[in-house]
Order: C-alpha cells, then sequence, then structure tokens
C-alpha cells in the first residue's frame, strides 16, 4: 500500500496541536487562543481524511482547498501564540515548520487541478 504523504502528515500535526492546546490550557491558563488553534490545527487532517473518499474531483479539491484555508488560519494563530509569548520560538519553529510542509503540499495538489480554479468555493 502506498503512503500517502499529506495524510500522515497532517494526523502528525493534529496530534502536536491537540498537545500544544494541551500545555497551553493546562500549564499557561490560556484558553481563547489555544481553543483557536486546536480549531484550526485539527480541522485540517479532519478535511484531507474526508477528501480520501471525495464523490468527485470536484469534491476532492474543495475539500483540500479548506484544508488549505484552516492551514492558513492555523498559522495566524501560531503566530498570535508566539507574538505574545505563550510559545517560545523553539516551540513555534517547530510546529510552523510542520505547517509550511503542509501548507506547501497543499498549495500543490490545489495547484494541479486546472479546474480548481473554476469551482465556487
Amino acid at each position: 500500500m502506498k503512503k500517502n504523504i499529506i495524510v500522515q502528515k497532517s494526523f502528525a500535526f493534529s496530534i502536536r496541536i491537540v498537545n500544544l492546546y494541551r500545555y497551553l490550557s493546562e500549564k499557561k491558563k490560556e484558553y481563547v487562543i489555544s481553543r483557536q488553534v486546536y480549531k484550526s490545527g485539527t480541522s485540517i487532517g479532519a478535511n484531507i481524511a474526508e477528501a480520501q473518499r471525495a464523490q468527485s474531483t470536484a469534491d476532492f479539491v474543495s475539500k483540500m482547498k479548506i484544508a488549505l484555508k484552516e492551514a492558513n488560519e492555523t498559522q495566524y494563530w501560531l503566530k498570535l501564540l508566539h507574538q505574545t509569548q505563550y510559545i517560545t520560538d523553539r516551540e513555534f519553529q517547530s510546529i510552523h515548520g510542520d505547517l509550511v510542509e503542509i501548507l506547501k503540499i497543499l498549495t500543490a495538489i490545489c495547484k494541479h487541478y486546472p479546474q480548481s480554479n473554476q469551482l465556487n468555493l
């Protein structure tokens, strides 16, 4: 069985996001931004998982574009957590590096489908 790198990376990223949420809420007593990053960060993998059983190419592209939007939102929340010093430079660089990889892969997938530009998403 061939490995699906975006499925694997997004699932591993979701695990990191869950752990980050736990850390922020339990250790830093931060509940608002941590909930936002939790929701958007885990939604990336959930949408990618849904795309694996898409009913059509348009459905697949739609799910992947949603995952890309969620990844962009997650990037915003991570930057905010970093700039407000809830996470250190090292913590930010580590998790943000994983997110950048996912963003690049999702961008490439979405660009691969020419009809994806014609969808109303």
